[in-house]
């Protein structure tokens, strides 16, 4: 049995349908089973309760075998870091105790010790607290989401633009969901052996203004890249609805991506899904 933490979320909803795929048994932990349904449906157990619930947590990890750690993303207009740092301990707090054989977490490029830098610190912890952990771990550290850019679909359609944070020819390391969810479930099925960290991205980098071309093909419509000034990130992230820390530790995040200071320190796994491929299917692929 797997145990998949996240499972209703893309990563992990896609780590879960890899491994239904390949006819393994899962569990998806969840706050909601409503949003487990289509899970469900496709033959996973759902298994309700709270991640900072570390008791309940470790008694779900008990009726596996392995799992997949995963931390949910944060409310912006809270503290994030403090949140992200609380839901970290729950996480390996439940692995005490729990039985379990391997864990596969679910990390990021650029992750360094530090404080205040969204995923890049909090994700480090995670990273960290698996080391002194007894259990065997694999670690995937995962591009640039391409899921990021869905948030920005409602805009283009509407003006045209497509918001950047980076330059426009910035080339990234981006990865699809789809592809980060198979590349853990192939860790999870790998004898315990298996560890380390391993980098995931997908077939090849792209800019925002390969974004900006993906959505104005899809579309049939001219879509223009509309960058954030470095300066401006703070107060960008503000209008957004983010809290003041949670502004700041995105800015530190972006920043230290922009000055190439989170690629791969290896030859990474390459996903198969392409930009085109994933944003065609946000768009449907028609205009």
């Amino acid at each position: 049995m797997h145990i998949i933490l996240g499972g209703t979320g893309q990563v992990g909803s896609s780590v879960a349908r890899a491994l239904l795929d390949a006819n393994q048994e899962v569990t998806v932990v969840t706050r909601d089973e409503g949003h487990a349904s289509s899970l469900k449906g496709a033959g996973a157990r759902i298994a309700v309760t709270d991640l900072r619930d570390v008791d309940a947590l470790r008694k779900i990890f008990r009726t596996g075998r392995r799992a997949f750690l995963l931390n949910p993303p944060a409310n912006p207009s809270t503290d994030i870091d403090a949140e992200d740092r609380g839901n970290v301990a729950a996480m390996i707090a439940a692995l005490e105790g729990s039985g379990l054989e391997k864990v596969v977490a679910q990390s990021t490029y650029g992750a360094f010790e530090g404080e205040c830098c969204a995923d890049l610190t909090a994700l480090h912890e995670l990273e960290r607290g698996l080391l002194h952990c007894e259990i065997p771990a694999a670690i995937n550290r995962g591009g640039y989401y391409m899921s990021n850019w869905a948030n920005m679909i409602g805009h283009v359609r509407e003006n045209g633009t497509l918001l950047s944070f980076f330059p426009a020819n910035l080339a990234l390391p981006m990865v699809s969901p789809r592809d980060l969810g198979q590349a853990a479930a192939r860790r999870l099925m790998e004898p315990v052996c298996d560890g380390g960290i391993r980098y995931v991205e997908g077939p090849e980098r792209y800019t925002s203004q390969d974004v900006a071309d993906e959505f104005a093909d899809a579309m049939g419509r001219d879509v223009e890249v509309q960058e954030v000034p470095r300066n401006a990130l703070e107060e960008t992230f503000r209008q957004f609805g983010f809290s003041e820390k949670a502004a700041a530790s995105y800015a530190c995040m972006t920043r230290r991506l922009i000055d190439g200071q989170t690629d791969a320190d290896a030859e990474p796994v390459r996903g198969q899904t392409s930009l085109r491929e994933y944003v065609r299917s946000l768009t449907g692929g028609v205009h």
